[in-house]
């Protein structure tokens, strides 16, 4: 255990970590919104291309073979790594008085507050940011990868999957650019939600057995209501915290507080007309913290094109 400890809190790459334009790889904007750029190009262009030269598009897979497994595996595997770090982590901050200096009047804070309100000031350096940044390299390098994936393999797949997987990548990377308060909390809730939903999607696709509930649907809702708490926290914090200058990088925790009302509405919108039509199910988990389901429905538009079974 405390070889583990050692490995995810203590090391010194991980305790000498600094966000920097300079010292960090793809920290640059000249670097992400190429990135994401290129990412909806070629997504676009996929799509359309196969649309074209496959026109009965349901009725043909590409045979991929145990890739598309294995990649919902490390997926899993990657977010739990990143859990783990990030909790233990944070734990080993919230020990260490004299790095968040608790006590100080200046700053003033206590470990729950911390957790949703950095204080003014705060660096993106050390251990927690290590993991954020861990969680930033993962959904440029294993995530987005996913949509490809799906689009070979002749699956649905939504302009708003392509917006999300891009939005999620931009708010991690705001997350380390501006320091913002709430990436913490953030990382545990998203990573945690990820291990879990695509452990069960490996587990579903190696063709055991599924559960007698939605479970997918039921951990988005969790996930967007403690979001939503957590949020709420963090208003309170900054407007009424000890703290003079309020919360650290709070116009960055505004960009992704308006992100996820809006996701908020489309996913209770797209659960709503699922299960009207009965269509809750579990057979697809894609992105869950800035997105709804993606699964097919008969409004949608962009990517999906609608087709009888």
């Amino acid at each position: 255990m405390q070889q583990i400890q050692y490995y995810l809190t203590q090391h010194p790459t991980i305790l000498n970590f600094r966000w920097s334009p300079t010292q960090t790889w793809f920290s640059t904007w000249s670097f992400l919104i190429p990135t994401l750029t290129a990412y909806t190009l070629v997504s676009l262009f996929l799509h359309h291309t196969l649309s074209l030269l496959l026109p009965n598009r349901h009725r043909f897979r590409l045979p991929m073979g145990p890739i598309p497994s294995l990649h919902t595996l490390l997926i899993s595997t990657s977010s739990a790594l990143i859990f783990t770090g990030t909790l233990l982590s944070a734990i080993a901050e919230i020990q260490d008085n004299s790095r968040w200096l608790w006590r100080q009047s200046h700053l003033r804070t206590t470990p729950l507050r911390w957790l949703l309100c950095f204080p003014p000031g705060t660096r993106p350096s050390g251990r927690v940011f290590f993991w954020s940044y861990a969680f930033y390299l993962s959904r440029l390098f294993i995530h987005l990868p996913r949509t490809f994936i799906k689009i070979l393999r002749r699956r649905s797949v939504s302009v708003f999957h392509v917006m999300n997987q891009s939005c999620v990548l931009l708010m991690s990377y705001i997350w380390l650019e501006f320091c913002q308060s709430f990436q913490v909390l953030g990382i545990l809730m998203l990573t945690l939600l990820y291990a879990v939903v695509y452990g069960y999607k490996f587990w579903v696709g190696v063709g055991l057995s599924r559960a007698n509930f939605p479970l997918v649907v039921n951990c988005q809702v969790v996930l967007l209501t403690c979001n939503l708490v957590c949020h709420a926290g963090v208003i309170l914090l900054h407007y009424f915290n000890v703290n003079k200058g309020g919360c650290n990088g709070i116009w960055a925790w505004g960009f992704n507080s308006v992100c996820n009302c809006v996701i908020l509405m489309m996913f209770f919108k797209d659960y709503r007309k699922r299960i009207a039509k009965g269509l809750i199910d579990d057979d697809d988990p894609s992105s869950h913290y800035c997105s709804a389901n993606d699964k097919a429905s008969s409004g949608d538009t962009g990517f999906r094109h609608n087709s009888p079974k």
